[in-house]
């Protein structure tokens, strides 16, 4: 039975404007990406990943192409439709966490559910259950300044999935902490996929996170270079201190 596509791109460019000279960062990238499946996007600087990454959130248009997620074409979505899919249907993990200072670690899971509409006592009810699942029952009332950085992360995990995406998008998840919370931020990552078999699309420099990753898709130029299945990289993760 052939697995179930959530994410499919066919030939997505996208140019931008500098000045007079226009910049063709990606130049016709087709994937498709399955329900379930862990997907790690690697590249250079300046290669194109994070502008195919906004592509397939919905957070930019592509010049020319088409993006489906869930057989949704999201550039024939209007502005609220587009908002809609957004807050329902994909949750995002940022670098920099993005947690909103002057909110607790609950509040700050709560507030995408309130966004879609869900009722209070339930989304407390859901946040709560959440903060457990990524290990930080503790930090209930807790607000961004009085955790550290894998807290903070593992906080906007659990946001992403406030709303039981179909797709998880991380982009840079590990570049703002140490080796061995880098470490731990993967493996929830890869557990929470395991166990609630959403799809996970990282744009990553981390060698480590290629570890977990069913795919890895190189992109050089604006083009993939090469889609890699995990069983045929040869990587060795450098083991932690005290491990």
């Amino acid at each position: 039975m052939p697995k179930e596509v959530v994410v499919r791109t066919i030939g997505v460019k996208k140019n931008f404007m500098l000045g007079r000279i226009e910049l063709k960062v990606l130049r016709g990238v087709d994937l498709e990406v399955s329900r379930g499946e862990y997907i790690s996007i690697m590249g250079p600087s300046g290669s194109g990943k994070t502008t195919f990454f906004n592509m397939i959130g919905g957070l930019d248009k592509p010049s020319a192409g088409r993006v489906y997620i869930d057989e949704v074409d999201i550039a024939q979505l209007d502005a609220y439709e587009l908002a809609w899919l957004r807050c329902r249907k994909i949750g995002y993990i940022f670098q920099t966490f993005n947690l909103i200072p002057v909110m607790t670690a609950l509040e700050n899971i709560t507030l995408p559910m309130i966004f879609a509409g869900v009722g209070h006592d339930e989304a407390v009810d859901r946040g709560l259950k959440l903060l457990e699942m990524v290990g930080l029952k503790e930090r209930v009332q807790h607000k961004p300044f009085e955790l550290s950085g894998g807290q903070q992360q593992r906080v906007a995990i659990a946001r992403a999935f406030a709303n039981s995406p179909a797709i998880i998008l991380a982009d840079e998840p590990t570049g703002n902490l140490d080796l061995k919370t880098g470490k731990e931020i993967i493996r929830l990552l890869k557990e929470m996929n395991r166990n609630h078999q959403v799809s996970v699309i990282t744009a990553t420099h981390d060698l480590k996170m290629l570890d977990v990753s069913d795919r890895v898709v190189w992109i050089r130029d604006g083009q993939i270079e090469r889609i890699e299945e995990r069983a045929n990289l040869d990587i060795k993760v450098g083991e932690v201190e005290g491990e």
